[in-house]
């Protein structure tokens, strides 16, 4: 599998990332068969693997840890850190107190002495960044950590970090963690410019917009309601009485037909979209059984014509999000409370 630059950062990551979401109580509860689709995309040529300490609250780490014994030298291992992980309040966010500390729970699930790419899971804009980026530094110069980066940072935030991270004399932000699908464009008008300015790295996540694009959801068909706890969560995101995600809807049968005409499954379709930007590092794929994943690997191989491309733009103008609420984080400034005099 084709390797990429993991920014500026000299690593080099296969352009299909493993993300691990689905591995746990939220996806795939069978441990075994978890490890099995992970050592099937290691096979394939993945050697970039991501997960999260809050993905069923710590069980992606631990089936991750699993798979990779005797394997870990040969990936690129990136773990995130901000939502809530038990009962404490200060459980959770970018403090320095609980950086600290969930590094440390963080190795010890995963089985690991390092991990390579530490990363903020969601901007916080009521912590300073340089209380962050401090606590981060100092976990790379003890050697825990190889690098760091973010995750859904507006692009205020992320030149911020970097201004923040060159004054100070602090690590700084190696690659972004945006969600880009051809249904959620809105990082091509800001986000995907400012890592490419910054020399950063770009690992997009949900190629298929949250199984939008998976070929399952169509017009007149009996939709599919979400079926992992992890998408049950986010309800609202597939909840056909909304207008936006009617238009979803739209889109995603236009897509439908506009990948049957070019031959190729609309998944392929979707992901080789995402991969083929010159601002993307990787995508990450969450496969939840073995057969997805087998459906999602043929996408790193797939080249889009210009042809196809432009019709993709005619269905979804570049840079729009078709249901603003998958952009993965919201202005706390456009809260109403935040609106009001």
């Amino acid at each position: 599998m084709q390797l990429h630059p993991l920014g500026r950062t000299g690593v080099s990551v296969s352009k299909l990332c493993l993300g691990a979401m689905m591995f746990g109580d939220w996806g795939n509860k069978d441990h075994d068969d978890s490890i099995r689709i992970i050592h099937r995309a290691l096979d394939a040529g993945i050697n970039f693997v991501d997960t999260a300490d809050v993905y069923s609250q710590g069980e992606s780490e631990q089936i991750v840890g699993k798979a990779l014994a005797g394997r870990r030298d040969d990936v690129v291992l990136a773990t995130k850190a901000w939502g809530q992980m038990g009962e404490d309040p200060n459980s959770r966010g970018v403090s320095r107190r609980w950086i600290i500390k969930e590094v440390e729970n963080s190795l010890q699930r995963l089985k690991t002495d390092w991990i390579d790419l530490y990363q903020i899971h969601r901007f916080e804009p009521s912590v300073d960044i340089e209380e962050t980026l401090g606590a981060l530094s100092d976990l790379v110069h003890q050697g825990k950590v190889r690098y760091v980066g973010s995750s859904c940072f507006p692009p205020s935030a992320i030149v911020d970090a970097q201004w923040i991270a060159r004054d100070r004399g602090l690590q700084r932000y190696v690659c972004e963690q945006p969600p880009y699908s051809m249904l959620a464009r809105g990082i091509e008008s800001d986000v995907l410019p400012t890592c490419q300015r910054y020399g950063m790295g770009v690992i997009s996540w949900s190629p298929l917009s949250g199984g939008w694009l998976s070929g399952r959801w169509r017009k007149d068909a009996d939709n599919p309601t979400p079926t992992s706890p992890a998408r049950r969560r986010l309800a609202a995101r597939y909840d056909l009485s909304l207008p936006a995600n009617q238009r979803k809807l739209d889109a995603a049968e236009a897509l439908a037909l506009l990948a049957q005409d070019a031959g190729v499954s609309l998944i392929e379709m979707a992901i080789a979209f995402v991969i083929n930007h010159p601002g993307i590092t990787a995508a990450i794929i969450g496969p939840r059984t073995l057969e997805q994943l087998e459906s999602q690997l043929p996408a790193a191989d797939l080249k889009l014509s210009s042809d196809v491309l432009d019709r993709i733009d005619e269905i979804v103008a570049p840079g729009v999000n078709v249901n603003p609420a998958d952009g993965g984080w919201v202005a706390p400034a456009l809260d109403p409370a935040a609106r009001r005099r």
